[in-house]
């Protein structure tokens, strides 16, 4: 029923761009786009790890590939670097040669934020540390984190609360914050992770809602609408999660678990007042990566432009 709606929805937003366009100019500039597209590295892993790509080209080319000015780095591709300030210097350097911003750090790897010991908390805090340093080395906005725990829905609730919150004073005197992406487990599920958010309670501290991560358990998964709209509130970035497109329903992209109907999840997004980046992230196994990336972003375009007349 949505997908008629929102066929009908698309086509008449499309209609009214197109009367909107065609009317004269009342101003000199343009309005800003209800949102920007930023690309994450994610998207090109298979060319990174195969060495196709060199995470130092990541930024140039974003914008000579596909014309997109932020990129988002993951940490995977220079584990080694997060302290080398010759190298982060020139990953820097040649972002802003090309005329790209660099917006956050993915990180992953750097031990559980919500472990219940206190000491291995402790611990994974404290190896978070260079990632804020080298985030802010870079110019970045945010590092994103998992909130991985054990223990009951509550308790895993309090120790993630810890941790970010430990995390998020160190951050903010570097003017950044610490986003959490809804990655596995309980951080998939929508309520618990707005319930961490409230716990933490600090305005550096916020979330990074990916519209296909939302597997809880090997049989549990979310509701990837009541998710992202549960998550956005504390929203800081916004992962627009691709797989697979069916060309007869341009709207929707289709994953191992259903599909994501673009047009939806986007009007959530803007309802929740974000007007930031979104970032493309492609998983698809059909399409070759850049191909792939291409598509995604000719989605978000085509989506933009229809809401445009509904903001």
């Amino acid at each position: 029923m949505f997908d008629m709606l929102s066929r009908r929805t698309f086509l008449g937003s499309l209609s009214a761009a197109a009367a909107i366009a065609a009317t004269p100019r009342l101003f000199a500039d343009d309005p800003p786009p209800l949102y920007k597209i930023s690309l994450a590295q994610w998207s090109l892993h298979k060319a990174l790890f195969g060495g196709k790509l060199d995470n130092l080209d990541f930024a140039k080319t974003a914008k000579s590939e596909f014309g997109i000015d932020a990129v988002e780095y993951v940490n995977q591709f220079f584990k080694d670097k997060a302290q080398d300030q010759a190298y982060l210097n020139d990953l820097k350097t040649r972002a802003s040669d090309a005329g790209v911003r660099s917006l956050l750090i993915m990180c992953d790897g750097e031990g559980d934020l919500g472990h219940p010991d206190e000491a291995q908390r402790t611990m994974a805090v404290e190896n978070h540390h260079k990632w804020v340093e080298a985030a802010a080395a870079l110019g970045c906005h945010a590092i994103r984190v998992n909130a991985a725990s054990r223990g009951s829905f509550e308790e895993q609730m309090k120790l993630a609360a810890d941790g970010l919150r430990r995390l998020t004073e160190f951050a903010e005197p570097h003017n950044l914050s610490v986003i959490v992406e809804n990655h596995g487990g309980l951080s998939s599920n929508g309520e618990w992770l707005a319930g961490v958010m409230k716990l933490v309670d600090h305005p550096h501290c916020g979330t990074l809602p990916d519209f296909g991560n939302f597997r809880v358990s090997n049989t549990e998964w979310y509701n990837r609408y009541q998710g992202v709209a549960e998550l956005m509130p504390f929203a800081k970035a916004v992962s627009a999660k691709s797989h697979d497109f069916d060309p007869e329903r341009p709207l929707v992209t289709l994953d191992g678990n259903g599909e994501t109907n673009y047009l939806r999840m986007m009007k959530i997004v803007l309802d929740a007042g974000y007007r930031g980046y979104v970032g493309i992230e492609y998983e698809g196994s059909k399409l070759d990566e850049y191909e792939g990336i291409r598509q995604t972003k000719r989605l978000l375009v085509t989506v933009r432009d229809a809401l445009a007349a509904l903001y």
